[in-house]
């Protein structure tokens, strides 16, 4: 157990101070409305490495467009899809998907954290978080957010090699801390309070009303804390077909099968068309990151030849898209952006 006096020994006065601010502060949001199983389960597959704001008009259209599990398990996957899109990280839509029809099949949903991680996308933080808010289970949420806090109020020195190996460190702490609390509640306010007091930079300590228990307050010294060992950055570069053709744009389908594009569309890779970057056909440079990914990628124009639309005619994945049919096909976020953005600059 890690060592924290004043939150284990005044655990009433620490539960009060929190929850008494989170029923004042708590920001509103839509699946806090009414709240319900389905809302809890949607927005916490959302949320899952997204920010909040980016959520927001997201949950919004899938509540509207698939109201309750049954909707969802009913959907096809490309509607599901299509309504993800932008969000990233699309294995979350996919999972929710499955998880849907596993629950709508039920006579009634699961309610403990072992059974919600038996489903699809279900890890030990969406676990504690369905279970806790929904059914009031004792289940501690252990994310970057309460990491950053518990590392705060304990003044935790220890380097940790990852946050999942922190999470791992500081869950039996955050198992004590929710203890004889209303679960749900709990876990909402540590979740607030990270997103919105305890940040990572610039934690606005003035304003936190659990300073009183903060080591790292106390000593003036709250950013340095979690110590997490930097990550390692790989570089990497990718060379994309900008290929247009009576009207039409060469996409590539990701394979039904695959792990991170599975049904998306994007630019085609030069590699897939047999062809070589040219500096005199550089249309665009863009970059992005992805998890541990800093990645540079370059836009070519690519003139259709004989030989290359045979080898477009023998690949199943090269589509050719109507300009005016884009809208409709599910694109991953960042080449919708980049698209959008040639298709204007040629007028």
């Amino acid at each position: 157990m890690v060592n924290l006096p004043q939150p284990i020994s005044r655990r009433p006065a620490f539960q009060a101070a929190l929850h008494g601010w989170y029923r004042t502060a708590q920001r509103r949001l839509p699946w806090r409305e009414a709240p319900s199983l389905y809302k809890t389960v949607v927005s916490e597959f959302m949320l899952q490495q997204t920010q909040v704001v980016t959520v927001l008009p997201y949950f919004d259209r899938w509540l509207r467009e698939l109201p309750d599990f049954a909707a969802l398990a009913a959907a096809p996957e490309t509607k599901v899809m299509k309504l993800w899109e932008g969000l990233g990280y699309y294995s979350r839509a996919r999972n929710l998907h499955r998880l849907a029809q596993v629950v709508a099949a039920r006579p009634a949903p699961p309610r403990t954290p072992a059974e919600w991680r038996e489903l699809p996308g279900i890890g030990p933080y969406t676990a504690a978080a369905i279970t806790s808010i929904a059914f009031d289970e004792p289940a501690a949420c252990v994310d970057g957010n309460v990491v950053r806090i518990l590392a705060r109020l304990t003044g935790e020195g220890k380097t940790f090699r990852n946050g999942s190996e922190a999470a791992k460190h500081f869950t039996p702490l955050a198992g004590a801390l929710i203890q004889g609390s209303h679960p749900g509640t709990h876990n909402q306010a540590m979740m607030e309070l990270g997103a919105t007091v305890c940040l990572r930079q610039k934690p606005n300590c003035a304003a936190c009303p659990v300073a009183s228990f903060c080591v790292a307050r106390q000593g003036g010294t709250p950013e340095k804390f979690p110590c997490l060992q930097p990550k390692q950055i790989e570089q990497k570069s990718v060379a994309r077909a900008w290929c247009v053709q009576d009207g039409k744009l060469l996409l590539r389908r990701g394979h039904a099968q695959a792990r991170r594009l599975a049904g998306l569309h994007e630019l085609p890779e030069l590699s897939d068309l047999g062809a070589k970057p040219s500096p005199k056909t550089l249309l665009a440079t863009k970059r992005r990151t992805i998890t541990r990914y800093a990645i540079t990628e370059t836009i070519y124009a690519v003139k259709l030849t004989r030989a290359l639309k045979a080898r477009i005619a023998e690949d199943a994945s090269l589509e050719w898209v109507p300009l005016s049919e884009l809208e409709h096909v599910t694109l991953s976020g960042p080449h919708r952006r980049w698209i959008r953005e040639l298709l204007e600059s040629k007028g």
